[in-house]
Formats: structure tokens, C-alpha cells, sequence
């Protein structure tokens, strides 16, 4: 009877711990993680953490990976949104621009985000800035950053960084141009230079968004009136910029990347910089699935022809890079936005042809930049900084963009404000992401996503099977079939050839129909749409698939690995700083801080070293919130130290010399670690589920407000309300509810009452206990279908 039981128990929580069969890797889900003006009251400056807490959701809803956006400090550290870059290897963590924290939050969160976003089995693609600069001069008002010498539209091209051995001064011209941080640049490392004396307006050479950097070999020379001067040579900024990319791979952990005006700098320079990044990078190379993306607003042919230029480039022979198919999200536009007119046989033809790892996408945060009311909800539509205009998420066809969006190859990209609705709640600002009343999912692009992961579309070949004006079926063959229907009021249907097979049983996912439908001996079946008009649970589209697919999403765990280097050129000592970075001093046992990580508890952390020289003893700490230290490790040359942290925190690495009589010398501190997958005090569960003696058994309540805690609960005279032998004498459901959570204890319960086929009941707080704990409808509704 016990075994029995405890199998039943099993099975039940089998129901909700369904796996998602990958797709392969150029057909993954991307979440843009990001808006224009992307804000939150509840989180300033710091939307790192913002999508830490909206991970575990993320995973939840089958997201592949998130695009964050690009993370170097600007000039206008926190106002703004990243695309105009100031210094390359300014993670938040240096005090310039009167800030330490970019919009995205200090270096820390940025770290720890790609952390728990592996953890929760996401990836993470980082925007880059290659093309431009901008805002050069000190936090002042620019003193420093002019060069009476310099050529072309401006000649504020000096660009000083702080860094540990020189920190933000008094900002006077003097104190800016000594600023001995990691590749500074001077004007002729831009366009116009002696070597390449153009300034626009090709899409090269232009000036559009601040300095334009020039790759040439012959780009390179000193700085008029700075103090801090050192020579260039050949390739300087090429060099320089492949230099960092790697360097910011391997001390961030990303996984891909998403490239910002790729068009205007030269195919040859995208090449070199992604073959780096997948195949020279050491330990942090991303090989051939790495995820590289670009933006490059053109027609199908001029997509096409940049991913052939870069993957012709330098020798070739590497297929490295997509684009944003930006023709083929006109056509979707145009669809949107005909009223029924649109031809949706033409939608196939509209696609590039380079489609192996191409980007669909419905809308992104330059073609979609709404008005807004004081609330934060849409008013009306900056058209005139929309780049292509904007699909309303509103605009009922949009359903019908995002079904072929999703049906053609490629990865899609999901827009966050059309996963998520900020635009009509009132709450843009202020809701909290991981509170889905606050922050709610749009459920017809959720159904579209589970399909898409369950149903594995692209595992599946690519098929057309119907073509015609108001009705267009796609099938990943054998996999799924997806309709799409822009008739406003009628409903559309075509008998189609699959590749499922003979008299197999299909089932409708998006719940249009609900109906299964069967192929007949040839293979064949009727496929019915639904109107855009509301008159069905879907508008415009439904998916098909094999009977009996079910489940959510659980993709594996992933571990992350970060790589601080420790030199004098990098990092910050101003107090205002995070205080990291900076070489083992010379002739001292000061200690310096490298980095923090945000580990789970129990998870194994490795911790490797690898000294400039082997000769010097060192040591190396870690440090917990409290600043007590937790372990550490002593010696000569390349060290390792692995341990298993005792709660999911912050740490902090420091390092120092263990004695005073050597000199300064550059580290490089590698960690292997696997962060929790919320930031928040893991949910109420239970474990270790044994029979006791008389008509007893007993489990564990673990997680909570740290709780973890064996209950016995006695089976004869179980009232279904009613729980037994707790560590709190004489309490009730609700007393215990106070410290634990009532919803669980409703779930709880639940799990006990159907294992043992009582009736379940729900329990009301007396009028003399507290109401803090009363679930909420959304609580009950979860611990009812559990």
C-alpha cells in the first residue's frame, strides 16, 4: 500500500514536469528582453535584475534566450538605453560619467543575470555597438575630449577612460587626458583620417550616430593635447576591437550576439570579429551554433548579399552570420495593416533566401516607439522614429503575423511588448516581473510558443502546401501544420497534403478547433482557420499537430563561466566604483577584489588562477555577505579551488600577495559556477515523503522563508482541512500558513487529499486571525488544478 501510494504521488507531479524537445539551434525562441526608453520604477538603473526576477517565467513560457541590450558604459551613463557607446570596458563597475551604473545596473547584476538566466536554461545575446562611439570628454561637459587637430563633422575624438591606477579626478581637460584606461582612441581612428579621408555618405564612412570607427590598417595616430598618448600601429582599432569582444565574452558569459548597425561598418570587419568570438575565444569560443544576428535594414536581396559578403570574407568558409529579415517583416506589416486585402500567398516569396540562421521578427524597439499617457499606456505613435513603422500588439491581425513568424525557418524574435502587455494595463512602471496580474503574457502568442517548443517546428523541413489570397498553410514537415487566415469574418479551409502519413489523428493546439481531424489513406487533410474578428478563442491562425503532445517547458540547467583579468589598465579605484580590478600590487599584501558571483547554495563553485608569473605566492578568498571569509586558497602559479556555497548569495573573490617583496603582475581569476534560478526565497515545497507507524507518513517542507521542516500527517481521521503534528503545537492550517505560505498549504493538501481520494475543501480565516495570508483568486485557481 505505501509503494502504491507513493507511485501515485510520483505521477502526479510527472503532470507538470513535462520536458520540451529542443529545436535545433537556428530555430530557437529570442525574447527581446527590452523596450525603447526601457524603464521600471521598482528596479532604476538595474533592469539586470529586473530580468532575474523575470526569468523563472521566461523559462516557464519555453523562452530560448533573451536579447539584452548593449551593457558598455555611455557618456550618459543612465539616461541612455546603451546605443551610444563611450567605453568598451566599462561594465557599470567604473565611476565616469557621473554614474557607476549604466541603465541596465552596476557590473554585478549584469553578471548576475547571465548567470540565472543559464540557470533557468536560457541563453543570453548580447547587443554590440561596433560601429560608432560617441560622447567624448569628461563627465565636465566634455573637457578633454576636443583635439583642436582633429578632421571631419566633429572633433571631439579623444576618448581617456579611467581605471584602476587612474581614477576619476576633478574632470578638468588635464585630469581627463591622463585617464590611462584600456584602448583609448584618438580622431584617426575614425572617419575622416589621412588613411581613409571620407566622411559619408556611404553607409560606411557616415557619421550617423557619433564618431564613425574606421577599420582600416592605416587608421591609427596620436592625439594632439592628450597626456596620456601611447603609440598605435597597424590595425589599431581592428585589433583593438576584437580584443575587447573576446575579453567581454569571456568575462560575461554570453552566449551570441545581436549586431547593431551592421551595414555600416565593412562585411571583412563582421568576419573577423565572429570567428574570434566562435572559434578563438579559449574556453568561452561559441563554435558553430553560436548565435550572431544583424541588423541590416534592407531589401531580401541586400540581406542576402551582406550575409554572403561576410561569410565570403577573409578566406571564408565559415557560415557565421543572419540578419533581421526585414523584408519579410514589411510584407508582415503590409498584411497587418491591409484589412483583408493582403495577398497571403505572396508572404513565402517575400523571405530572404540565406535562411540558416535568419531572424524573423513581428516588430523591435525601433520600428515599435509608442506615445504614452501618464500611465505609461499607448496614446497614439512616434511614426517619425519608427524605423518601418509599428504593428499595434492590439491590432488583432498581429496574431496572424507572428503564426507565419514563427512557422518559417529561422529563430524568431519576440518583441517584449507584444509577449507583454505594458501598454494598457497602467502599470508600464511600476509592475514587478515576476507578478503575472501585473505584468500579464499575451496568451495567444504563449499557445503560439508552446506550440512552436513542443511541437518542434523546426526539426521539421519547410513546406508550403497552400497558397491563395486569404489563406496560406505552412507545414514543418511531419512536425506541425500552421494555418493563417487574414479574412476578417469567414473562416477558410483547404484539403492539403502532408507529410504526416497515412489516417493519422491531428490535433488543433491554438484551441481554434476543437475537433481532432484525421489524414486519410494519402496522407491528406482538411485544414480550417478561424477570422480575425473575436469570433473565435483565436484570431487568424491555428496549429496542428500528432495527438497527445502535453507538458511544459524544463530545458536542462546551465552553469556559467566568467573570467575577470586583473590589471592596472582596467577596473577602478575611485571610491564612488565597485573597487575591483587592478594587478597584484608591488611590494604589498594589498588585497584586491576581483569580482562577485551569485552561486546557488549546495551548487559546486570552481575557481581557477592563472598568474602572469608562477613565481610569487599568492592567496585567494572568498568572501560571503557578511565579509567573513569562506574559504580560500594559497600558493604559486596556476591554483584551483572548488567549494559548495551554503546559501545563494553574493560572494566576493579577492586576491593579494602573501608577502610584500614582489612585483606587480597582471591574474586572470576563472569561475565555473551555477547560480540559483530566482533571486527570491525558493517556493514551498516537500520531500522525502516516507510511511510512518500508525497510520502516519511524513515529509519534509523545504524552501520558503527557509523552513525545512518534517510534518507528519496522521491518515484515519484526516479532516481534509486539517494538518497534524506540526513542529508548531496546536496550530491550525492558517497558523501555519503565517509562516510558510497558504496557497502551498492549499497544495499540499490538495497532493494528500487526491492521493487519498478525500473530498478537498477550502478553508476561511477566522475573523480573529490574521488575513495576510488569504489567497488571492489566482492562488486557489493554481492549488485547485495542481
Amino acid at each position: 500500500m505505501p509503494f502504491r501510494i507513493t507511485i501515485h504521488l510520483a505521477a502526479l507531479l510527472c503532470l507538470f514536469a513535462g520536458g520540451v524537445a529542443a529545436n535545433p539551434w537556428h530555430g530557437q525562441v529570442v525574447l527581446q528582453g527590452f523596450w525603447w526608453n526601457y524603464w521600471n520604477n521598482n528596479y532604476p538603473n538595474d533592469w539586470a535584475t529586473y530580468l532575474a526576477d523575470l526569468a523563472p517565467r521566461l523559462r516557464a513560457l519555453g523562452i530560448d534566450a533573451v536579447w539584452i541590450p548593449p551593457t558598455v558604459k555611455n557618456q550618459n551613463a543612465t539616461g541612455s538605453v546603451g546605443y551610444a557607446p563611450f567605453d568598451q570596458y566599462d561594465l557599470g563597475d567604473k565611476f565616469q560619467g557621473g554614474s557607476t551604473p549604466t541603465r541596465l545596473g552596476n557590473k554585478d547584476a549584469y553578471l548576475r543575470v547571465v548567470a540565472v538566466l543559464h540557470a533557468n536554461g536560457i541563453d543570453v545575446i548580447q547587443d554590440l555597438v561596433w560601429n560608432h562611439l560617441n560622447g567624448a570628454g569628461s563627465e565636465s561637459g566634455g573637457a578633454g575630449g576636443l583635439d583642436p587637430s582633429a578632421h571631419g563633422s566633429t572633433q571631439y575624438k579623444n576618448f581617456r577612460y579611467v581605471c584602476f591606477a587612474t581614477p576619476a579626478g576633478n574632470g578638468s581637460a588635464a585630469d581627463y587626458g591622463a585617464r590611462r584606461g584600456r584602448f583609448p582612441k584618438n580622431w584617426q581612428n575614425f572617419h575622416p583620417n589621412p588613411a581613409h579621408n571620407t566622411e559619408g555618405p556611404d553607409d560606411i564612412t557616415a557619421s550617423f550616430f557619433g564618431p564613425d570607427i574606421c577599420y582600416w590598417t592605416g587608421a591609427f595616430g596620436p592625439s594632439s593635447n592628450c597626456r596620456f598618448n601611447p603609440a598605435q600601429s597597424d590595425d589599431y582599432m581592428r585589433a583593438g576591437m576584437r580584443d575587447w569582444s573576446v575579453w567581454l565574452k569571456k568575462q560575461t558569459g554570453v552566449d551570441g550576439f545581436r549586431l547593431d548597425a551592421a551595414k555600416h561598418f565593412e562585411p571583412w570587419v563582421t568576419q573577423d570579429f565572429l570567428w574570434n568570438l566562435a572559434y578563438n575565444a579559449g574556453f568561452a569560443s561559441g563554435g558553430s551554433p553560436m548565435y550572431a544576428v544583424g541588423e541590416v535594414v534592407g531589401s531580401a536581396a541586400q540581406n542576402d548579399a551582406w550575409v554572403d559578403a561576410v561569410n565570403s570574407s577573409n578566406g571564408g568558409g565559415f557560415d557565421l552570420v543572419g540578419t533581421f529579415d526585414f523584408g519579410f517583416r514589411s510584407a508582415l506589416k503590409n498584411m497587418v495593416g491591409s484589412s483583408g486585402s493582403f495577398d497571403l500567398g505572396s508572404l513565402p516569396a517575400a523571405q530572404q533566401n540565406r535562411r540558416s540562421r535568419t531572424a524573423p521578427f513581428v516588430n523591435n524597439h525601433d520600428t515599435f516607439r509608442p506615445l504614452l499617457a501618464a500611465d505609461g499606456n499607448y496614446s497614439g505613435w512616434d511614426t517619425a522614429h519608427e524605423l518601418g513603422g509599428h504593428i499595434d500588439p492590439f491590432d488583432p491581425r498581429i496574431q496572424a503575423a507572428y503564426a507565419v513568424a514563427m512557422a518559417v525557418d529561422g529563430s524568431p524574435t519576440i518583441f517584449f511588448e507584444d509577449l507583454f502587455d505594458i501598454g494598457g494595463t497602467g502599470r508600464r512602471w511600476t509592475h514587478h516581473p515576476d507578478n503575472p496580474t501585473e505584468l500579464p503574457t499575451r496568451d495567444w502568442l504563449v499557445y503560439l510558443i508552446w506550440c512552436h517548443q513542443k511541437l518542434n517546428f523546426k526539426e521539421g523541413a519547410y513546406l508550403v502546401r497552400w497558397q491563395a489570397p486569404d489563406l496560406l498553410v505552412l507545414e514543418r514537415s511531419g512536425h506541425a501544420i500552421i494555418g493563417v487566415n487574414d479574412n476578417w469574418d469567414t473562416w477558410q479551409s483547404a484539403p492539403i497534403q502532408t507529410a504526416f502519413g497515412a489516417n493519422v489523428p491531428l490535433h488543433d493546439y491554438s484551441g481554434a478547433n476543437t475537433s481532432d481531424i484525421r489524414t486519410d489513406a494519402s496522407g491528406r487533410a482538411t485544414i480550417s482557420v478561424p477570422p480575425c474578428n473575436g469570433s473565435n478563442v483565436r484570431r487568424g491562425y491555428a496549429v496542428w499537430g500528432p495527438v497527445g503532445v502535453r507538458g511544459g517547458s524544463d530545458p536542462p540547467h546551465h552553469s556559467t563561466t566568467q573570467e575577470w583579468e586583473m590589471a592596472d589598465d582596467l577596473g577602478d579605484s575611485h571610491p564612488n566604483s565597485l573597487q575591483q580590478g587592478g594587478a597584484l600590487a608591488a611590494n604589498s599584501t594589498a588585497l584586491r577584489t576581483v569580482g562577485r558571483i551569485f552561486p546557488a547554495a549546495g551548487k559546486t563553485v570552481t575557481i581557477g588562477t592563472y598568474p602572469e608569473s608562477s613565481t610569487n605566492r599568492y592567496e585567494l578568498l572568498v568572501l560571503g555577505t557578511s565579509g567573513a571569509p569562506m574559504t580560500n586558497v594559497v600558493g604559486f602559479g596556476s591554483l584551483t579551488l572548488s567549494y559548495a556555497p551554503p546559501a545563494s548569495e553574493y560572494e566576493t573573490i579577492k586576491i593579494h600577495y602573501t608577502e610584500a617583496t614582489n612585483v606587480s603582475h597582471k591574474i586572470w581569476v576563472k569561475v565555473n559556477y551555477t547560480a540559483p534560478t530566482s533571486l527570491k526565497p525558493a517556493a514551498p515545497g516537500f520531500a522525502n515523503l516516507k510511511w510512518l507507524t500508525n497510520e502516519q507518513f511524513q515529509f519534509t517542507l523545504t524552501g520558503g522563508i527557509g523552513l525545512s521542516t518534517p510534518l507528519a500527517i496522521r491518515l484515519a481521521a484526516l479532516p481534509p482541512a486539517e494538518v497534524f503534528s506540526t513542529p508548531y503545537p496546536a496550530l491550525d492550517t492558517f497558523r501555519v500558513a503565517e509562516k510558510v505560505c497558504f496557497k502551498w498549504s492549499l497544495i499540499l493538501r490538495r497532493v494528500v487529499c487526491t492521493v487519498l481520494s478525500y473530498p478537498f475543501t477550502g478553508v476561511r480565516p477566522s475573523s480573529a486571525e490574521s488575513t495576510s495570508a488569504r489567497p488571492s483568486e489566482s492562488d486557489i485557481s493554481e492549488a485547485a488544478s495542481f
